[in-house]
């Protein structure tokens, strides 16, 4: 990954797209590669799952995205950054996410999760 040359800090915007395209190219391997060995995951339906658990419970819901569009990455200062992106599954519905992820260097540490609504055709999704 790119490191800042004025400050040797990492380019965690870069880290982030990475961490997407992986998804989009359903590259597992390469994903592997950008989270820490401690790597946590949190959502509204995880409570901190370490790495082994989120290849098992989420990994497998690759297969059923058909793209993200990254709409706003944010360096948040020291060791975090935030992403707001829309997802698109097949099908047409899309839904809106923020992520906070913490890094370990130019690796991923923890991904805090928050869900949006569910849209398909602009019109809201129960």
């Amino acid at each position: 990954m790119k490191a800042d040359a004025a400050n040797g800090n990492i380019d965690k915007a870069s880290v982030i797209r990475a961490l997407f395209a992986s998804y989009h190219n359903k590259d597992r391997a390469a994903l592997e590669r950008i989270l820490s060995d401690d790597f946590r995951f949190t959502s509204p339906y995880d409570d901190a799952i370490d790495k082994a658990a989120y290849f098992e419970r989420c990994w497998p819901t690759s297969q059923h995205i058909a793209g993200h569009t990254l709409e706003k990455v944010v360096d948040l200062g020291g060791n975090e950054a935030m992403v707001q992106y829309e997802c698109r599954m097949p099908g047409g519905k899309t839904f809106r996410n923020v992520e906070v992820m913490a890094f370990d260097g130019d690796r991923v540490r923890s991904v805090n999760v928050y869900f949006g609504a569910t849209y398909k055709d602009g019109k809201f999704v129960k």
